[in-house]
């Protein structure tokens, strides 16, 4: 990459002095050396190593020049070179910004449970798995898309047992509506003898009992179905499904081995706990020997690594599990599993709404369906206000995008770790830092390149604007290296929202249609473009040629 081959000149001139950095955008240069340490080891005044430093070197090819500014070296890029050979790379590569043969990363994200349906939680889950998937594999990862779906358990039970008890027939909503609605069911009408037999139906499942393996294959497959319909509305794409009923009975060559090491232990009831000093202890297998959810992941993730050679392996789970995943790595550690080192809990915030935290028992949680479809609803009176003759097919069509574009966005704009308020009318705004901000703004850059007849031609004149946007454009690649490192997409969307903001700055300043450089502007645009709609597509956004 242009910019790359920048940053390399520049480190080649000072390798000796140390690592160069990003300076604060109102110095006005592209890259800084910091001579602190530097002063350390020398044992003098910082200020005066970078007044010694910028008179022993003599700018390259891609280098304006060169001075110190206090104790910082700084460097200023020949823009008039470098830009030309940045817009030449992002025309001619549609990929730019992307690499290669860096091995294979297993991203495990919706994971949800069979007896309700997904909600808002779940839309973050998936939107952040989605476009760390995607961001991995521009990056140069081969990723495997997996979705564990946990269906089985006391919770499932839970479920089933209300609908032995009240339910009949089949769904008379969408499947894991109607099944979402017997645990609220269960939950509200509760008693201690209930409690006792949803114990007595988990013990059932596991020993095969005919009649509950037949109603739990049905209530499954009615959830599932319901599941992959959500799915297939958001945009969410996987490569392999797991199910917790497939690995709940494969950990006991591992859990035997947990004994013989000493890492797992019986406890006075009969239970096996793993001692994770200085972590709290974790049952592993409950004292009447039926599995919970670490017994699960304990055989599953040997199968992962196993089967899909694995340098890495992710799961995206909410901040809640933080817990879990330390107890669970360090037992992979203590058990000696080479790849215990290549495990990471891609942890995110709670999704709040305005009035609050959301409680699946008590039947206040919002629906992932339900959201979709109102802030489609909020998107289709947008786009009629804006084009009150549209087609009934295309206004669907674009309001739909429009939709997921918000939320996806909206979710994706704030750090993982942190927890987030959704808003309907803020994510939908076609004005400000949204998806539909974003969208516009390359449909905006599409209709101009459609309206002039002129072809792109690209030279090396750039005013401060331009090259203010061909500055941001260079940076992708380094974006893109980011997400993938620290696995944060929030870095790509804020990136996003700095170029739509800066390309939108220059449009209404700068008339494109018959000016003079109209040649030069289109193959400016065209670049801004080209990135917005890679970018978008990495945390999976769709473009629209027209708003």
């Amino acid at each position: 990459m242009s910019f790359q081959k920048f940053q390399e000149e520049c480190q080649k001139l000072v390798k000796e002095y140390g690592v160069l950095e990003r300076p604060p955008k109102d110095i006005g240069a592209d890259l800084a050396l910091p001579c602190f340490t530097l002063a350390k080891k020398l044992k003098k005044n910082p200020t005066e190593i970078a007044k010694d430093i910028a008179g022993k070197i003599w700018p390259g090819i891609l280098i304006e020049k060169i001075e110190a500014l206090g104790p910082y070296v700084n460097f200023y890029a020949n823009w008039k070179k470098l830009g030309k050979t940045v817009i030449e790379e992002v025309i001619r590569h549609d990929s730019y910004g992307s690499s290669d043969n860096k091995g294979t990363v297993m991203v495990e994200y919706s994971s949800p449970n069979s007896n309700k349906p997904l909600h808002v939680g779940h839309l973050r889950n998936d939107s952040i798995g989605m476009s760390i998937s995607n961001i991995l594999e521009f990056f140069g990862f081969k990723v495997v898309k997996a979705n564990l779906v946990n269906d089985r358990g006391i919770h499932i039970c839970k479920s089933m047992l209300a609908y032995k008890k009240w339910g009949k027939g089949m769904p008379n909503k969408k499947g894991d509506h109607f099944v979402g609605d017997f645990y609220v069911m269960f939950e509200k009408k509760k008693t201690p003898e209930m409690e006792k037999e949803i114990q007595v139906m988990l013990k059932n499942w596991e020993q095969k009992d005919k009649e509950t393996r037949e109603l739990w294959k049905k209530m499954n497959k009615w959830a599932i179905d319901g599941f992959k319909e959500t799915y297939k509305e958001f945009g969410s794409e996987f490569d392999v499904f797991f199910f917790e009923s497939q690995f709940y009975d494969k950990a006991k060559a591992i859990v035997e081995e947990g004994l013989k090491k000493k890492v797992f232990f019986r406890d006075e009831k009969g239970a096996v706990v793993a001692k994770i000093d200085p972590l709290p202890k974790k049952i592993i297998l409950r004292e009447d020997g039926t599995s919970i959810y670490i017994t699960n992941d304990l055989a599953l993730t040997e199968h992962k690594f196993k089967k899909y050679r694995l340098n890495k392996s992710i799961w995206c789970v909410g901040s809640e599990q933080n817990l879990y995943f330390r107890q669970l790595f360090k037992i992979f550690e203590l058990l000696g599993y080479k790849w215990a080192k290549n495990c990471y809990h891609l942890s995110y915030g709670m999704v709040l709404l305005p009035g609050g935290k959301m409680k699946t028992r008590e039947g206040t949680v919002i629906d992932a369906d339900d959201l979709i479809e109102e802030v489609r609803q909020l998107a289709e009176k947008e786009v009629k206000k804006r084009y009150p003759g549209i087609s009934k097919a295309e206004l669907e069509d674009r309001s739909k995008h429009i939709a997921l574009g918000a939320i996806k966005y909206y979710l994706l704009k704030m750090e993982p770790v942190r927890d987030l308020l959704f808003d309907s009318k803020k994510a939908v705004s076609f004005e400000g830092d949204t998806g539909p901000y974003l969208q516009y703004t390359y449909a905006r850059a599409k209709s101009i390149l459609r309206k002039s007849k002129k072809k792109p031609a690209i030279k090396d004149n750039f005013t401060e604007k331009e090259t203010e946007i061909i500055k941001k454009i260079s940076l992708f690649p380094e974006i893109i290296d980011k997400c993938a490192r620290e696995l944060k997409p929030h870095h790509l969307a804020n990136y996003l929202s700095e170029l739509a903001a800066v390309f939108n700055e220059f449009y209404h300043s700068q008339k494109v249609i018959d000016s003079e450089k109209e040649p030069e502007l289109l193959a400016l645009i065209q670049s801004v473009a080209v990135v917005m709609k890679n970018g978008l597509r990495l945390l999976g956004i769709k473009t629209l040629e027209k708003m």
